[in-house]
């Protein structure tokens, strides 16, 4: 379980930027995907091609047959698949710690500005800058961080179906007890026997079942922040609690008061 502490330490850090269907989401790849693949799938495949055999004393018979009937182990497969559907949500996350750092610089010019304004220089009124974060340190999903969200959203649906169907295409979705081999160098058709076939079918089932959730969280989410974008632009003056921020500066020598209007990013 450790060599997964990186990737859940980082996947950890979007709960705080993500809605709650995308907890769930995140919630369901942790409990029901890495835990089960490092805690019980590892050990079943853990005999995987020692537990291959087949009926020959051919050399290289058995590793072709072996190679032909899993291209790739299943317990690979299943990990590039969350790395791969991991991949866009870390890089949301890199875009929402790039949005907030340069919202923080900004914050940082205002501050001085208003500061060189109550030392008597000329207030330029109308300041627009843009605000992603509430008083309590939530990220607002709005322009462009909503858009870079439901690309990422989108672009794992399509890898969660990708590796569905490319699984489907490599060795379906049950094992046989029997395989039959008629590959090079072996001199005839060979019967190959896997360890504990019905078990690791069992996992198989589980993981797609797993992956066709993650799928259908994913559909859920866009639909409903394609709703709820539709449902604000509809609305018309629509404003949250955090389109204005005043800022005060209070001096020896005067009370300075400076109102912001917070956009956002288009």
């Amino acid at each position: 379980m450790g060599e997964w502490d990186f990737l859940g330490r980082l996947l950890d850090k979007v709960q705080t930027h993500t809605t709650v269907i995308g907890k769930v989401w995140l919630t369901v790849l942790f409990v029901f995907r890495i835990l089960v693949l490092s805690t019980g799938a590892e050990r079943v495949w853990g005999d995987e091609q020692s537990g291959f055999v087949c009926n020959t004393q051919q050399p290289g018979c058995t590793n072709v047959c072996y190679d032909h009937a899993f291209p790739i182990s299943h317990i690979r497969f299943w990990v590039m698949q969350i790395i791969f559907v991991s991949t866009p949500t870390l890089l949301y996350l890199g875009h929402v710690l790039h949005v907030i750092h340069n919202e923080k610089k900004m914050w940082q010019k205002v501050e001085k500005q208003s500061q060189d304004e109550c030392s008597g220089l000329m207030v330029r009124k109308g300041f627009k800058m843009p605000k992603y974060t509430s008083n309590t340190g939530k990220v607002n999903l709005h322009g462009r961080l909503l858009q870079s969200y439901l690309a990422s959203v989108f672009i794992k649906t399509l890898l969660e179906v990708a590796f569905i169907v490319g699984q489907y295409y490599l060795y379906g979705f049950t094992l046989e007890p029997r395989y039959v081999c008629r590959q090079s160098p072996c001199p005839h058709q060979v019967d190959c026997f896997l360890s504990r076939p019905t078990e690791k079918t069992l996992f198989i089932w589980f993981m797609l079942i797993v992956a066709c959730v993650s799928a259908l969280l994913n559909l859920i989410e866009i639909v409903y922040l394609c709703i709820r974008t539709v449902h604000r632009l509809r609305v018309p003056g629509q404003r949250n609690e955090n389109d204005t921020v005043t800022i005060s500066t209070n001096t020896k020598s005067s009370s300075f008061t400076l109102t912001l209007l917070a956009v956002p990013w288009n």
